[in-house]
Formats: structure tokens, C-alpha cells, sequence
């Protein structure tokens, strides 16, 4: 069905609007599957409910997270890491559902990055305040494969910038349904979301979903 949906969008899939140079803007590219999309998430989040982690430094992220594929990013005392296992529940991350990996693939060709097949699914939760500092993707082994980021309820602003945490970053608003695709020579981009500005979505309520696809191993 998800495999359906995606082939008679066809001339409607948005155009890409260029970042910079191997990054790209798909503005509401989740419309033609935002009720399986969103009805798969919420089965995710029963099985794996959100948490908020604690980073090496000993500081509670203000971001709540949870995972879905092969494997899950967590961060605790002891460091960065994918891991096979949720580690509040022993045992392993949920599947990643069909529409997940399909969206996430057909937003990488769509953006240039053919044959993107994620393993793993980072899914954050920003209630009004929350942010995520400037930081780089790079928990990864191979960083030939894109970055696959989809927004959900409340618009943010994302802030993307260079290869070193100096340069100045870019701001894009950020609405449900948009999704950015970052690879190539912009693969270790810093990058982050500003503090969340209050708000009421009418599908998701006061918080904004962030859905970031990765190919770990």
C-alpha cells in the first residue's frame, strides 16, 4: 500500500529547494502517507515510549527520544552509540515499519541519494522550549549514506551550518510534512533545531516529531 501511494504521487513529489551543495529542502513530501506515517509512529511509541537521555557530561537532553530499526542511537555517561538493545527495556528496538523506510528512501532519491536503505530510525519529541544544539551526524561508519530528517506537528526552526561548530548556520522554517536531505559534502554539517516556540498542532497537539533516518552499519 505505502509502495502505492508513493508511485501515483509522481508529478506532485515537491521539488527539491537547495540548501547548500548536497542538501535539500522537500517541502511537504509526507502528505501522500502522513495517516499510515503517523498511525505507525504511535504503535512505535507504545512499544518504545519516549525518554529523556543523559549525555556524557552528565546533562538531561531536553529533547525526549526513542528509536525504531535495527538499531537505536542512545547516549548516556559512558558515550555516543548505536545499540541493538533499548536499553530501558533489554530488548530490541521496535521494526522499522514499511512506510518509514520507504519515505525515507524515496526522499533520498528524490534528493539525489539513491538506494538509501536506513537501519535505524532516531525519533525525537520537542515539547515548546526544547532545542538541539549544533552538533554533527557522525556516530555512523559509512558517510557516503544521506541524512533523512521528516518534521511532524508543531514547525521549528532548523539551523544549518558548516563543517566547523563557528560557522555561521542558515535558518529554515520548518513545517509538518517537510523533510531535509543532507549528504555528499555536506554529510558532517553542524546542524540543530532553535528552542520550539509554543503552539497547538491539529494532529500531534503541542509538540513537534522529528523522524531522523541514518544508515548505522
Amino acid at each position: 500500500m505505502t509502495a502505492d501511494l508513493f508511485q501515483h504521487i509522481g508529478d506532485l513529489r515537491p521539488s527539491p529547494e537547495a540548501m547548500v551543495e548536497g542538501a535539500v529542502l522537500l517541502r511537504g513530501f509526507v502528505r501522500p502517507v502522513e495517516a499510515e506515517l503517523i498511525a505507525a509512529l504511535r504503535a512505535i511509541i507504545q512499544q518504545a515510549p519516549f525518554r529523556h537521555m543523559e549525555t556524557p557530561g552528565g546533562h538531561r537532553m531536553s529533547v525526549a527520544m526513542t528509536n525504531c530499526g535495527g538499531f537505536g542511537w542512545v547516549t548516556d555517561r559512558s558515550g555516543y552509540r548505536y545499540d541493538a538493545l533499548d536499553p530501558c527495556s533489554g530488548k530490541p528496538w521496535p521494526s522499522m515499519p514499511p512506510v518509514f523506510r520507504e519515505l525515507a528512501a524515496q526522499a533520498a532519491d528524490c534528493a539525489g541519494f539513491a538506494q538509501f536503505a536506513p537501519d535505524a530510525c532516531l525519533i525525537n519529541r520537542y515539547a515548546p522550549g526544547a532545542r538541539m544544539s549544533l552538533h554533527q551526524d557522525r556516530d555512523e561508519i559509512d558517510f557516503s549514506n544521506p541524512i533523512v530528517s521528516v518534521s511532524l506537528g508543531l514547525p521549528a526552526i532548523f539551523l544549518f551550518g558548516g563543517l566547523k561548530r563557528s560557522d555561521k548556520p542558515q535558518r529554515f522554517r520548518l513545517a509538518h510534512g517537510d523533510v531535509v536531505v543532507w549528504g555528499g559534502p555536506s554529510r558532517l554539517f553542524f546542524h540543530g533545531v532553535a528552542p520550539l516556540a509554543d503552539g497547538e498542532h491539529g494532529l500531534l497537539g503541542r509538540q513537534r516529531i522529528n523522524l531522523t533516518f541514518r544508515k548505522a552499519r
